[in-house]
């Protein structure tokens, strides 16, 4: 049977110094980058490819990516202190924070409520 060892979710981006520089901002870490072919950046649970987009290629279609939290209040003073616009949704299963990241991928933070 295979064994994966690690795996990432790769969203398309128009700038890489722009793209680290946000995924940074929101708490995540550069894991290694290679000049401006790739870039992967990692929290606990997850690392996300950065790949240039080519104009036609530029966006990631319809992908989101969450972020579980312990403390939606965190993230909320990040966001703000980042300037960064995000919808508050207090929702069945949690109480969400939805942003977009320059290339305009969905985001969110979320503090669920089944912890």
């Amino acid at each position: 049977m295979l064994h994966i060892t690690e795996s990432n979710v790769t969203i398309m981006v128009k700038d890489m110094d722009k793209a680290i520089q946000f995924y940074e901002q929101i708490g995540l870490t550069l894991k290694q980058r290679w000049e401006n072919h790739y870039a992967m950046i990692s929290a606990e649970g997850i690392t996300i490819g950065l790949h240039p987009s080519d104009g036609d290629n530029s966006n990631s279609g319809t992908v989101s990516i969450g972020f579980m939290v312990d403390d939606i209040g965190e993230p909320k003073a990040l966001l703000d202190a980042n300037n960064t616009p995000y919808k508050e949704d207090d929702g069945k299963s949690g109480h969400y924070l939805n942003f977009k990241d320059p290339d305009n991928t969905h985001l969110y933070f979320v503090q669920p409520k089944w912890r």
